[in-house]
């Protein structure tokens, strides 16, 4: 049923992270903390979601290689209910950058069809659902900052640097 929601927290070389689904698809993964606690906190404390421990099992082998330092791809279907039709925009062009590089906020917008949304790019990047399955952290500012990151800029360099780190294979 597209109304069941199933979730798991599992432990990656990066801290503990969690994994919301309906039958729709992912609705929410979260970065990694440094305990189930803050997992649960993200996921908004899913009472009415059922534990799959036993589920998501190649979601999961997948981002716990990813934390390890191994490209991966992501080609999980998303339920974007509740996204607006530009964050639906901007997250499925964010999905197409590719592991390791990066792209600007301005790029973003051009490729919604909006060049000067550069700054609503920045806004809808901060409320993506799914970071690692739709890359946000490969969004940068025009100048080759770093712009934001709903998960502080630490984290973002963080996964900047894991992904530089490992060779096209």
């Amino acid at each position: 049923m597209a109304n069941e929601s199933s979730y798991a927290v599992f432990h990656t070389a990066a801290g503990w992270v969690g994994i919301l689904s309906s039958g729709n698809g992912l609705r929410r993964v979260t970065l990694p903390q440094r305990s189930e606690a803050g997992v649960y906190r993200e996921l908004g404390n899913p009472e009415q979601a059922t534990l799959a421990d036993n589920g998501f099992s190649d979601l999961k082998e997948r981002l716990q290689a990813y934390f390890a330092g191994e490209q991966i791809d992501f080609p999980d279907t998303l339920d974007f209910s509740g996204a607006t039709p530009f964050q639906r925009d901007v997250w499925r062009i964010t999905r197409l950058i590719p592991y390791g590089r990066t792209r600007s906020y301005q790029w973003v917008a051009a490729q919604t069809g909006r060049p000067g949304a550069a700054r609503a790019v920045g806004q809808a990047l901060g409320k993506n659902p799914f970071p690692i399955i739709v890359p946000c952290h490969r969004v940068v500012a025009s100048n080759g900052g770093l712009g934001g990151y709903s998960g502080g800029i630490e984290m973002k360099r963080f996964l900047l640097s894991l992904e530089k780190s490992v060779g096209i294979r």
